[in-house]
């Protein structure tokens, strides 16, 4: 006895033709919504915020600046990015097991040791904030600012690995955005921790992290075409335009009006809220994109046409 017809309007594929709607079996998602919690674009800030002040906080002793280099190194210490990324992992023995071998194919086995290898980062703020053992400070120092590059884009690397059409298909221009949120991020913490006398380093990282991350954002929508119609759908949207709108009146602030302290606290935390509602906006567009059969089937249809 043949199976009973799908009813109408049930979403069953009808022949895979070029014109056809792109419909899956029953109404079902052809994906699965990625499982991470919130804990994960949380993650993805702190991560960025650690490494790219890590990285400043060196350039900073380099060149002198040793007000600025303290701050960044509490900024890159006390950030949050382990116990986040352990907790959303379940166990807490599952990041262990994750540093029982190194895969370079992994991008979620490379990263778990970049952060591990930024845990010095936390060592040398200590050395420095109680003048204990200098030498150790400044060895962890180095360790940690040669990593923070890697730390802050690893994540955008690790998303578009996935089979999540927003985030698979901007695989280019995600870690540009994420470096850019980073930097960002990392020199509006410094301008709130440091004195606007020193803080003209980080001033200058946050305003051109800012700028590059909202030209990066905007590049990465065009790219992606239609497939960008998640960051224009609830929640996604509300995330966007809070990021846009952080972002930029941050970086107006700590460029007008950066040497007055209370216009640098202000900017700074502006430029720190923008980064962070930019992940949660990549976040939650990944969950949409995975959950409507279109945005897994264009994609596909346009590289099959393409050959």
């Amino acid at each position: 006895m043949p199976p009973p017809s799908p009813p109408e309007g049930s979403g069953e594929p009808q022949g895979g033709c070029p014109g056809d709607p792109p419909r899956s079996y029953y109404g079902r998602p052809i994906l699965k919504q990625p499982v991470w919690t919130n804990e994960i674009p949380a993650y993805y800030f702190t991560g960025g915020l650690a490494g790219a002040s890590a990285s400043l906080a060196l350039g900073a002793r380099l060149t002198g600046n040793q007000q600025l280099a303290r701050s960044a190194l509490t900024a890159a210490g006390a950030t949050a990015s382990l116990p986040l990324l352990v907790h959303d992992l379940g166990r807490p023995e599952r990041f262990h097991h994750m540093l029982r071998v190194l895969k370079p194919t992994s991008p979620m086995n490379v990263g778990s040791w970049l952060l591990f290898g930024l845990g010095p980062a936390a060592v040398a703020a200590a050395c420095d904030r109680l003048s204990v053992f200098p030498r150790l400070g400044r060895l962890a120092e180095t360790v940690a600012g040669i990593l923070g590059p890697a730390v802050s884009t690893y994540t955008a690397v690790l998303v578009a690995d996935t089979a999540v059409p927003v985030w698979h298909e901007a695989g280019r221009e995600l870690p540009m955005v994420f470096a850019a949120g980073a930097a960002a991020s990392a020199g509006g913490a410094a301008a709130v921790l440091t004195p606007p006398a020193a803080a003209g380093p980080a001033r200058r990282l946050a305003v051109g992290g800012a700028l590059v991350e909202l030209a990066a954002v905007e590049v990465m929508q065009r790219r992606l075409g239609e497939l960008a119609q998640p960051y224009r759908q609830e929640p996604a949207r509300r995330y966007a335009l809070l990021a846009r709108a952080c972002t930029a009146g941050g970086a107006l602030l700590l460029g007008a009006l950066g040497r007055r302290r209370k216009a640098a606290v202000a900017g700074g935390l502006l430029t720190m809220a923008g980064s962070a509602f930019q992940r949660f906006a990549v976040h939650k567009a990944g969950f949409l994109s995975a959950a409507d059969p279109r945005y897994v089937v264009e994609p596909q249809r346009e590289r099959l046409a393409a050959r």
